[in-house]
């Protein structure tokens, strides 16, 4: 698999979501979704379209080509388990979950974010046997922080 940037992970991503709202995604689109220029968008869909991931012609509508849109639909897939883990397990805001899952998910590799996909099904496993991981996490949290939101060092 070819090695993609943050930035054009990011593009693949808006497109991804864009398109599933629509027959497909257009520029203008792409940019206020990711708060970039148009030209920014340009010269980004140019690159897509050269690795073989995107469908692009000027002032058409963007598509992911099938080999785009299963490297989107992983980067998504990355994603979701991250915001989860942030809201489900560790107690995070949705907002600053959303934010830090945007970050994370370019610099996790798969082996993290399969092993982060396990406990988030251990978590959940657990509360259907009556224990809620989860929640111990966040009072063990709150008793450590004093209910204030910052970080615990071990």
């Amino acid at each position: 698999m070819q090695e993609l940037s943050a930035s054009l992970e990011d593009y693949l991503e808006a497109i991804f979501n864009l398109a599933d709202e629509s027959e497909g995604a257009r520029s203008k689109d792409i940019a206020k979704a990711l708060s970039v220029a148009r030209s920014s968008v340009t010269g980004a869909l140019q690159v897509l379209r050269e690795k073989g991931l995107a469908n692009y012609r000027p002032y058409g509508c963007i598509t992911l080509t099938e080999s785009g849109q299963a490297r989107a639909a992983e980067v998504v897939r990355k994603h979701n388990i991250l915001k989860s883990f942030f809201v489900n397990v560790l107690g995070v805001d949705a907002d600053v979950a959303q934010q830090a899952a945007c970050k994370a998910e370019h610099a996790l590799g798969p082996e993290i974010i399969s092993r982060l996909l396990s406990f988030i099904k251990y978590v959940t496993e657990s509360h259907r046997h009556g224990r809620d991981v989860a929640e111990e996490f966040r009072q063990f949290h709150k008793s450590r922080s004093g209910g204030k939101a910052r970080t615990v060092e071990p």
